[in-house]
């Protein structure tokens, strides 16, 4: 009878690690799941204000065309992209682009004092303030999924219950020096 009543014992707690460890897995996971989405907001909130500082300039910059199309293009495919190894290397070269264009409005004294103009690079500076925000959170996230699904005994769980490593959302070097701008 004592027996019985250990053994039922081991087995209750058994199961309780168990649920514990996969509850732990799921809560983990949801959290990077959301901390993608807070990425997802903040570029496409990016998106939406590039066709507007895109048009504000032509008016000005009408010759500076092959400039505003690389923005165009850029939004084009980051909008696109899946994933965030992908995700991270359209929005490197939307980012490059986006440099372009301020570099571009620096030769054009009209430009820079137009109020429309003016407040769409304010707009844009805050939404890559929390695009940056959303990143480090989002890698935060990341960081302490990844490492429950590698430490045992997350590991074993994470194998049973087909719980995968995800992929950060990271800068690539060549994006991170100064933009040429050639006239």
């Amino acid at each position: 009878m004592i027996y019985t009543l250990i053994v039922l014992g081991v087995v209750v707690l058994l199961v309780l690690f168990v649920i514990a460890q996969y509850n732990g897995l799921v809560r983990l996971r949801n959290r990077v799941e959301n901390a993608w989405a807070q990425i997802d907001v903040q570029l496409k909130r990016r998106y939406d204000l590039i066709p507007n500082l895109v048009e504000t300039v032509k008016g000005y910059a009408a010759h500076e065309s092959e400039t505003l199309e690389a923005v165009i293009q850029a939004r084009n495919m980051a909008q696109s992209a899946s994933g965030p190894a992908e995700q991270a290397q359209s929005e490197n070269m939307l980012t490059g682009a986006l440099k372009s264009l301020f570099a571009v409005s620096e030769a054009y004294p009209d430009l820079k004092a137009n109020q429309n103009f003016l407040e769409l690079q304010e707009e844009l500076t805050g939404t890559e303030g929390r695009i940056a925000f959303a990143r480090q959170a989002y890698n935060d996230s990341v960081l302490k999924y990844n490492t429950k699904i590698e430490q045992f005994p997350g590991n074993v769980f994470a194998g049973m219950f087909n719980f995968t490593e995800r992929e950060y959302f990271e800068t690539e070097g060549d994006s991170r020096g100064p933009v040429t701008v050639e006239f």
